[in-house]
């Protein structure tokens, strides 16, 4: 079986983005764009993954713990080749497949034709190429009279006839692992930028009597690397468009699809419409027939079929099908709702399990709680969870209903089918179908405003 290693180059500084962040690790679709480009590594299976660090390598290597990756690096930045030579120790045999780590929009269709089409024409090493109408700074395609590849020429090398050459160098390449161990050897940093540039194996391989293919991409907007923030911003939008394309394909309603912004993991079920201004990231899955938005702004969130969000943010939670969320909502990490539960305006919910058919309908805070089916929390609720130095639980079972403006201090528990009565701060348990009343009886005084108010 022929293997194939990947290697991404990562080290660059990035200086025209002007900024403290490793260029890599700027986001798209809320991932670093490096994450991107090992995605796309992986789903034409990849056997290995090597990221060649440089500049701000702690931060790359820490943003990259948890990602299936090698690392190597390269002390000092001086080109394309030589921060290849620095993965060679992981080339393996097979192919060895390079991508650029501030080029995130590459799609799998295109770089598995690509692989294929450099396989099946048993080709020593294949690169991407592109037309462009404005190819300034980008090296320019050579090609024979029998229209083969001939050789790359860089924009700073290159004379004014080859400068209206309009097909360009991608930089992303394929080679058989030998070849390019080899042509490495033979790199010279004999140019204008004193660099050893990967581009140059192409034309030792084709001299050594290997031919060398050039796929031209049908889509040059995919193979974008971003240099500075317009660039940055150019490439959001084009994701964004194919992102919003794709869903609405699958049978989703955007109805302003230009103010949504999407992360590429998120599913999104038939027949639900997301509204104006939402915000959807990371393994977020929304079922169908739910409603989103508007301003819904959700994290690695679930929601079952049915669900109503409105105007609220919802971060690493579940909602059952058929519950409403918001207006102003604020569901937390761990916050598991359940089926046909009414979370209202100005409600924060905070590692919590909330049973089905329940309503917490407005200005409550439910912090470490665990709430049965059929309770009703009225306005002003808070679960007291912490005393400074620890957080409990407070339990909540089936069928209570909790007057407003209670406190309940944890450790507590409301028994099934109690009542709390408004007002009431509960410091003790509640046993089950009692009515629990904690708070000072009223007392009024006679004529008070008489001779608490001075006289005109």
């Amino acid at each position: 079986m022929n293997q194939l290693t990947t290697v991404i180059l990562a080290a660059g500084h990035g200086k025209r983005m002007k900024s403290n962040l490793p260029k890599v690790l700027h986001k798209i679709g809320g991932n670093p764009m490096v994450k991107h480009v090992i995605d796309v590594a992986y789903s034409v299976d990849s056997n290995r993954v090597v990221v060649v660090v440089g500049h701000g390598k702690d931060q790359v290597m820490s943003t990259l713990e948890n990602e299936n990756v090698i690392f190597a690096e390269q002390k000092e930045q001086l080109g394309t080749g030589h921060a290849v030579m620095m993965a060679k120790e992981h080339f393996g045999s097979g192919d060895v497949l390079v991508l650029f780590g501030d080029a995130p929009l590459l799609s799998h269709e295109t770089l598995a034709l690509f692989i294929d089409y450099h396989k099946k024409n048993n080709f020593g090493a294949s690169l991407i190429s592109m037309q462009f109408e404005d190819p300034t700074g980008y090296g320019r395609i050579v090609r024979d009279g029998t229209n083969a590849f001939k050789r790359i020429v860089e924009h700073k090398d290159a004379d004014a006839d080859l400068l209206k050459i309009k097909e360009v160098n991608s930089g992303i390449g394929i080679f058989k692992s030998e070849l390019l161990s080899e042509g490495l050897k033979h790199l010279q940093n004999d140019n204008q930028q004193g660099e050893y540039y990967l581009t140059d194996v192409f034309e030792w391989v084709l001299g050594s009597g290997n031919p060398v293919g050039a796929f031209i991409a049908s889509d040059s907007a995919e193979l974008m690397g971003v240099n500075d923030r317009v660039a940055l911003s150019q490439a959001e939008k084009y994701l964004q468009n194919k992102l919003v394309k794709k869903h609405m394909l699958n049978g989703v309603t955007f109805l302003a699809p230009e103010t949504v912004y999407l992360g590429k993991e998120v599913l999104i079920g038939q027949d639900t419409v997301v509204y104006p201004g939402s915000i959807l990231l990371g393994n977020t899955n929304i079922g169908q027939n739910c409603i989103i938005g508007p301003n819904a702004d959700l994290n690695h969130v679930i929601v079952e079929e049915g669900v109503h969000i409105k105007q609220s943010t919802l971060v690493e939670s579940k909602v059952g099908s058929y519950s409403k969320i918001g207006p102003y909502a604020y569901l937390r990490p761990n916050s598991m709702i359940g089926k046909n539960v009414k979370i209202g305006d100005f409600v924060e919910v905070k590692n919590s399990t909330i049973g089905d058919d329940t309503k917490v309908s407005h200005l409550t805070y439910v912090g470490d709680g665990v709430i049965g089916k059929n309770v009703n929390l009225g306005c002003g609720v808070v679960f007291v969870n912490y005393n400074g130095k620890s957080k409990h639980i407070t339990e909540v079972e089936d069928n209570v209903f909790v007057g407003c403006n209670s406190n309940l201090i944890a450790p507590v528990k409301i028994g099934k089918g109690a009542y709390v009565a408004a007002g009431s701060t509960i410091t003790d348990d509640v046993p089950g179908e009692a009515l629990a009343i904690a708070r000072q009886r009223q007392v009024n005084k006679t004529e008070w405003s008489n001779k608490y108010t001075p006289k005109k």
